[in-house]
């Protein structure tokens, strides 16, 4: 590969510039030119090359201070030379000239600028120039979009126009068609895209390089308005602006152009030494799967789920739910699409006696007739009996069917008995007005040329069983969140009025005396409890609040790795031998109204995120929370159907219903409270920077749920 661009992470913070637009208008001229200008050698003339071989029917002026002509076409000797202001402009020079050419393209009036050169503040602190001369590019761009530094730039496959500087794979969408737009923060994942072999139609290739200046969300709202587009994938390594992605979100849906992303950062070990369990399971990962999952973005963990996921949204669209077909002549296959479906949200449906009936009737007596179904090799290459088969397993009802079909190689055999299964399963479709996927076990059993025959079909064409499931999982997502009402912005609770801006200086641990002070006057379901200095001052306060009583050591994070908690302390006695354990373990003793009937206990935590405000776990509490792992994160503030939903997705949630004939739990009052809890850490948000409750104790219903240990961290 040529070029000097890095493929180091880049920075997710950037300098914003002044007159700041957004979406397609700003983003017009570049995205969309009728003129480009290249500035620079050999990547400049790259650049050249790829228009002139892709068909781009506009006009190319190279800069060049000595040479006569580029790729044949003149030069000009600077951008006060050129004809006009151009639209876009590939500046492959040096990244000290690179901010004099900015600043000549900006004064001109051009639509935007590529930045190849590296060297800026992606270079870290490893080149001192680097921040300064970031800030001179932003400066010298002024209203005008650049895109980079450190990126390769944009492939427009629609209108041939290429400013970039290497060979790719792709080929330009033909005339009145419409392909997927793809934007990665990776220049070196972008180039390995364009040599994709899957059959996926593009229409926009970009990357983001360290977004200096325009950020990827702001690409991305540039791209979706383009009527060509069907849907959009992303690869990011971090989130430019929570509102930007916000936005984009909101216009994908109202366009009816799905969102699927990769975002990198699953394996990230910078979870803070915090003291609150909360911060060990709410690590950045986790919030940022949040953001995804409130914004209706599907996410998937690998470049070829990318693209398989981007072949789905293209042919059909979110998926209205997740209950699948598949239909194979082979029972290993059949039971491998069984299996691969299993800890996923997707089902294959038990088929109903009057589905059952119909599609037994097509069938010889010796198959089986199920879904998962192998419907055997007596009827292959029939197209009529597959079509009958066909039809009527996709008259169930599903929101895909799934045709397991691996063709075979043409360079040593023949696949001409293979089409008349495809025949009957477009029929199949056609008839029942329903979606569908030819599902290849292996990706090279499925050629290119496969592909866009399934593709003109109107089937997708999915390679990978894996990947294919994937990829439903991802459209059905989308389709469930898009059913719902658009989420509330992250971190901005219009209800609950804030405490003013977070006061500055080093943070500060409430002990659980004090925490539990602040919730319970807050009205939250504290239990009644009191602190207590002494042995003495202990025995009155559990007298006052009558036995039995809890008494723990103030002043200690993990009070049960420690010992430092005493329960069901039922006389003055036990309290005199539990105090004059716990004393010297802390500051001080807490004593507290034992909570009756616990049925569960939950976590709920609240971390402060930098980039999302407020982020806040729920899952299984107790004192193997952290090796459970049993969880999940919101984005406050956080609807009651997303807390409920929450619990429901954890995997002790049986517990709270009454698991092998226990008591049901009071599963209303802790929605009720997760949410007086989510609307006190909104009302503070300013000032707190961890609350981790644990364990929420829910009772058994109609008993409630209540706070039996806190600690909180403020600002």
């Amino acid at each position: 590969m040529s070029g000097s661009t890095s493929d180091t992470p880049t920075p997710t913070l950037r300098v914003d510039p002044p007159h700041k637009g957004e979406g397609k208008g700003r983003l017009e001229r570049l995205l969309r030119p009728r003129s480009i200008a290249v500035f620079g050698g050999s990547q400049a003339a790259a650049v050249v090359r790829q228009c002139l071989k892709m068909g781009f029917a506009g006009d190319i002026w190279p800069v060049h201070p000595t040479k006569a002509e580029v790729e044949g076409i003149r030069t000009f000797r600077s951008v006060a030379e050129l004809p006009a202001a151009p639209d876009a402009a590939f500046v492959g020079v040096n990244r000290f000239l690179t901010i004099e050419v900015i600043a000549a393209l900006a004064e001109r009036g051009a639509g935007g600028a590529i930045c190849f050169a590296s060297g800026f503040l992606e270079a870290g602190n490893d080149d001192a120039d680097g921040e300064r001369l970031q800030g001179e590019l932003v400066a010298a761009a002024g209203a005008m979009p650049v895109i980079g530094p450190n990126c390769y730039g944009l492939i427009n496959y629609a209108d041939g126009a290429l400013l970039w500087p290497d060979q790719h794979g792709g080929q330009r969408l033909a005339q009145g068609a419409r392909g997927v737009a793809i934007i990665t923060q990776s220049s070196n994942i972008a180039c390995n895209l364009t040599m994709q072999k899957r059959g996926l139609p593009v229409a926009f290739l970009m990357t983001a390089g360290n977004q200096a200046q325009t950020g990827l969300s702001e690409m991305a709202l540039g791209l979706i308005e383009d009527e060509r587009v069907s849907c959009l994938g992303l690869h990011i390594e971090g989130f430019d602006k929570v509102d930007g992605f916000e936005k984009l979100a909101k216009r994908a849906r109202e366009l009816g152009k799905p969102i699927v992303a990769m975002k990198v950062g699953r394996s990230e070990q910078a979870r803070k030494a915090t003291i609150s369990h909360t911060a060990s399971l709410a690590g950045s990962d986790a919030a940022s799967d949040a953001f995804l999952k409130r914004l209706g973005i599907a996410r998937v963990d690998t470049i070829p789920s990318l693209l398989e996921t981007l072949k789905l949204l293209h042919t059909v669209g979110p998926l209205r739910g997740f209950t699948l077909s598949s239909m194979s002549c082979s029972g290993g296959e059949a039971s491998v699409m069984a299996d691969s479906a299993e800890g996923r949200r997707l089902r294959f449906p038990t088929l109903t006696p009057e589905h059952y009936a119909r599609i037994k009737s097509t069938l010889s007596a010796f198959v089986a007739v199920a879904n998962p179904l192998d419907y055997h090799t007596f009827i292959w290459n029939d197209e009529p009996a597959m079509t009958a088969t066909f039809t009527a397993m996709a008259s169930g009802g599903f929101d895909l069917n799934m045709l397991v079909l691996d063709f075979p190689r043409n360079d040593r055999c023949s696949d001409a008995d293979w089409w008349p299964t495809v025949s009957a399963f477009e029929a199949a479709l056609k008839a029942n007005g329903a979606s569908g996927a030819v599902v290849a076990s292996m990706s090279e059993n499925l050629t290119e040329e496969h592909a866009a025959d399934l593709f003109a079909r109107g089937i997708v064409p999915l390679q990978g069983i894996a990947e294919a499931l994937d990829a439903a999982e991802a459209a059905a997502f989308i389709g469930e969140t898009w059913a719902r009402p658009v989420a509330a912005a992250v971190g901005r609770d219009t209800d609950a009025p804030r405490s003013g801006n977070r006061p500055q200086g080093g943070k500060a641990t409430l002990d659980e005396a004090a925490a539990k002070s602040l919730l319970r006057d807050a009205g939250l379901a504290v239990p009644l409890g009191r602190r207590a200095a002494s042995v003495a001052e202990a025995i009155a306060v559990a007298e006052a609040l009558g036995y039995p009583v809890a008494l723990k050591a103030l002043g200690v994070a993990h009070k049960s790795e420690l010992g430092a908690v005493r329960l069901n302390l039922r006389s003055g006695e036990e309290v005199v031998t539990a105090a004059a354990d716990l004393l010297p373990l802390g500051s001080g003793l807490y004593v507290e109204k034992m909570v009756p009937g616990g049925v569960a206990e939950l976590i709920v935590g609240v971390t402060s995120d930098p980039l999302f405000g407020p982020v806040m776990t729920i899952g299984s509490g107790g004192v193997l929370v952290e090796l459970l792992k049993d969880s999940t994160t919101l984005l406050l503030p956080a609807a009651r159907g997303e807390v409920e939903a929450a619990l429901k997705g954890l995997k002790m949630y049986p517990l709270l219903q009454g698991y092998r004939g226990r008591a049901r739990a009071d599963v209303g009052a802790a929605v009720d409270a997760i949410i007086a809890i989510s609307g006190f850490a909104s009302h503070h948000a300013d000032a707190i920077e961890e609350l981790d409750i644990n364990p929420l104790i829910v009772c058994g219903e109609g008993q409630g749920a209540w706070i039996a240990d806190a600690l909180l961290v403020t600002a």
